[in-house]
């Protein structure tokens, strides 16, 4: 399913400031925002549909390259959305930019200054402060991608495979890709 959306200027400026928000919030990287993406673009807006919005990170995230991808093909779907392909790159544009120079921006100034001061108790109790809100938001995101599957409650393969990755992510030296690859092979065969 397709929307048709008729966006203003008003509309534009405001996906543009949103994502720059929530590029101040990306502690951790973009992906721990998805769920207030998933609230502004779904939800609130319905500027996007469900489909497209697990599509866009699903995507993003089994191709090579950063892992911010999956805001481009949100704003792209966004431009779709409101009339085809020139917004569609207007849509890129917008939430890239907005996603990434805030963000950017501040972790220039604030690494120069955190490395002068990297002494300073209240810089080493920071570095290790943030770790737990950066696995908060990591939970939060996994949980509104769940929350999306159609049974995620009975579909008990896929729980088991995600179980198996963690154990075998933090108990050997096997690289990610295999069990990306391994993944999308029982994805493949139907088995996930």
């Amino acid at each position: 399913m397709t929307l048709v959306l008729n966006l203003s200027l008003a509309d534009w400026i405001a996906l543009f400031m949103h994502f720059a928000s929530l590029s101040l919030l990306a502690v951790g990287g973009a992906i721990t925002t998805t769920p207030d993406m998933h609230r502004f673009l779904v939800s609130e807006h319905n500027w996007m549909t469900e489909s497209q919005f697990t599509s866009s990170i699903a995507l993003a995230q089994s191709s090579p390259g950063p892992n911010v991808l999956f805001v481009a093909l949100m704003g792209w779907n966004v431009g779709l959305n409101a009339g085809g392909y020139g917004f569609a790159l207007m849509g890129v544009f917008i939430t890239m930019l907005g996603i990434m120079l805030p963000s950017s921006m501040l972790t220039y100034f604030a690494a120069r200054w955190g490395h002068q001061n990297r002494e300073m108790r209240a810089v080493r109790a920071f570095k290790q402060g943030m770790a737990p809100s950066v696995v908060a938001l990591l939970i939060a995101t996994g949980w509104v991608l769940t929350a999306a599957h159609d049974k995620p409650a009975t579909d008990w393969p896929l729980w088991l495979l995600t179980a198996a990755t963690v154990v075998i992510v933090t108990r050997t030296k096997l690289h990610l890709l295999w069990l990306l690859g391994a993944g999308a092979l029982l994805g493949a065969l139907g088995l996930v």
